[in-house]
């Protein structure tokens, strides 16, 4: 199914957030430095989504963790990430992130529920609480409004005085995107949602997140469903290896003519209902990243430019078999 929803038009309005050059090194004992992130650059405008895609541990959730103020203490930030036009969020104290940002600017379903949820309380108390803070919800509308805030998310009625450890995994994941649609925040940022669903479950939980970002509001997406991504994103962002190598709009990423970096294309021909061809290799150590692109050693185009330079990040793309107007050389060379 390709995303039909109309991308919002460049320049129409402030970014909800534009992320300039971030970059974040944890520094590790010995000196060892670990590249998670480097120089990501995208912008989300209001009543956008944009899908964040790629495999595991190529820098996704650190990049969520850093817009947050989430990050451990060996992390360094280079760069800027700045909400609504006036906030940036990588030089924010803790005190702003904490009053006025998380929750309240932005919402967080995290990547592991189990770890956000307070674990002595039950989820109607946990929503309860947030409904007084964010939205003001008091006395006898509170029981309905923990209802509906819990209905928005699929999460069952019948499980809401159960504490978090009672939950399963899906369940968990339910509960803290009901969590963080209660503020209908400017941002959803949303850490791979769909974790321990069912396929209907996933398509109902991306369709309620895709009605709060038609409401005006702008969602970033960080997922490996791809399914989940095509059914949802106006536009996707790739990311390997700490990188962001391709940005496109969602429909001729998923249709016709496809993804312009060969990564991109080898995570769609990957998908069992395409090709179900997995890439060869593996990615690099974020730690020991190679001199020129670190996709040359599993990619079928590399040539001696690919090993020794490191390809530039222009018009939302990072190759040095970059397609120039309506040609596509990938393409053509897969064809022949």
């Amino acid at each position: 199914m390709t995303s039909d929803h109309e991308p919002a038009a460049a320049g129409a309005e402030v970014p909800v957030l534009a992320v300039e050059n971030l970059s974040v090194r944890f520094r590790m004992r010995g000196g060892r430095d670990i590249a998670a992130v480097t120089d990501a650059r995208f912008a989300v405008a209001p009543g956008e989504c944009l899908a964040l895609v790629g495999e595991s541990g190529c820098g996704k959730s650190v990049l969520a963790s850093a817009l947050l103020g989430l990050l451990p203490a060996n992390a360094q930030t280079t760069g800027s990430a700045v909400l609504g036009g006036d906030t940036d969020l990588l030089t924010a104290d803790e005190r702003t992130l904490a009053r006025t940002v998380r929750g309240r600017r932005i919402g967080l379903v995290p990547q592991s529920p189990a770890a956000h949820l307070t674990p002595v309380r039950t989820v109607r108390a946990q929503l309860e609480e947030s409904l007084r803070e964010l939205t003001g919800v008091r006395g006898s509308e509170l029981p309905k409004a923990a209802v509906a805030a819990a209905h928005r998310a699929s999460f069952p009625e019948g499980h809401l005085d159960r504490y978090p450890h009672e939950l399963s995994g899906g369940l968990a994941q339910r509960a803290a995107t009901a969590l963080a649609l209660i503020g209908d925040a400017p941002l959803l940022l949303a850490d791979e949602p769909t974790t321990g669903l069912d396929r209907d479950l996933v398509e109902r939980t991306v369709d309620e997140l895709r009605r709060h970002t038609d409401e005006g509001r702008a969602l970033l997406i960080i997922t490996h469903d791809l399914a989940a991504a095509e059914r949802i994103a106006d536009r996707v962002a790739v990311m390997y290896a700490g990188r962001i190598v391709e940005i496109a709009d969602a429909a001729p990423f998923f249709g016709a003519p496809g993804p312009r970096h060969p990564y991109a294309r080898g995570l769609l021909d990957a998908l069992p209902e395409r090709e179900f061809a997995p890439i060869p290799g593996m990615p690099p150590e974020l730690g020991a990243l190679p001199e020129g692109c670190a996709f040359a050693a599993r990619c079928a185009y590399a040539d001696a430019r690919c090993t020794d330079e490191r390809p530039a990040f222009a018009s939302d793309l990072a190759c040095h078999h970059a397609p120039t107007g309506r040609t596509h050389p990938l393409k053509e060379a897969a064809d022949a």
